[in-house]
């Protein structure tokens, strides 16, 4: 599995970062939305490289011109409720993309910090001969993202695949790469050493779906 770590490179993609991280700017849930979606659009414009192009003869007002123009099907597949923000600023630029929704939840058991992921919505089309975006805000543990991926394949069999997290673990990206085929890229803004014994990253931001949306009961 290939992995981009966008924050290799200084860009204002680290500005948002540091947004969403800031315990006292994170409070504004409106930003906070904003401001994945903001990192979903350039994650989309960094991924857009990697997709093959076409030409394609365009007609103006007052000729025509040969333009490139994306030559995949796409499908953007997001795990809810935190990957909504990140879903549409992917959908931003990719605005041609079929769309995939997944529910995807811990499950602790009684009196552990060990927990299970619970899958109990899909909602996709068929992913055969398709590149398949999926995306999750945060990369803790990996147990999600291959959980939805195992899910997913009852759609088909997609040509590519493409992971797309804002913040992820060294432990989790290990764990995913032993699950996910060879032609699959990782896409991701930020990485963390660490894990708390919960499984959420270190220093992280807290919980994304909370921040985004509101608190769980």
């Amino acid at each position: 599995m290939k992995v981009n770590h966008l924050l290799e490179v200084n860009s204002v993609l680290s500005m948002f970062i540091a947004e969403i991280r800031d315990s006292k700017i994170q409070k504004d849930s409106m930003r906070f939305r904003r401001n994945l979606e903001r990192i979903g659009e350039i994650i989309a414009y960094e991924l857009s490289k990697d997709l093959s192009f076409n030409p394609t003869r365009v007609t103006t007002p007052l000729g025509v011109k040969t333009m490139q123009t994306i030559n995949e099907k796409l499908v953007v597949a997001s795990i809810l409720r935190a990957g909504l923000p990140l879903h549409q600023g992917l959908l931003n630029y990719l605005d041609r993309a079929e769309n995939a929704f997944i529910s995807a939840y811990r499950k602790h058991q009684a009196d552990s910090d060990d927990f299970d992921i619970v899958i109990d919505y899909f909602a996709s089309p068929s992913i055969t001969g398709k590149t398949l975006l999926l995306a999750d805000p945060m990369l803790a543990t990996g147990k999600s993202l291959v959980g939805v991926y195992e899910g997913i394949k009852k759609f088909g069999s997609p040509k590519t695949i493409h992971l797309i997290s804002v913040i992820a673990s060294r432990d989790g990206i290990d764990y995913i790469t032993k699950y996910f085929p060879e032609n699959t890229t990782l896409w991701v803004a930020a990485i963390d050493d660490e894990l708390n014994k919960m499984g959420y990253i270190i220093p992280g931001l807290g919980d994304a779906g909370d921040l985004a949306f509101g608190n769980k009961v």
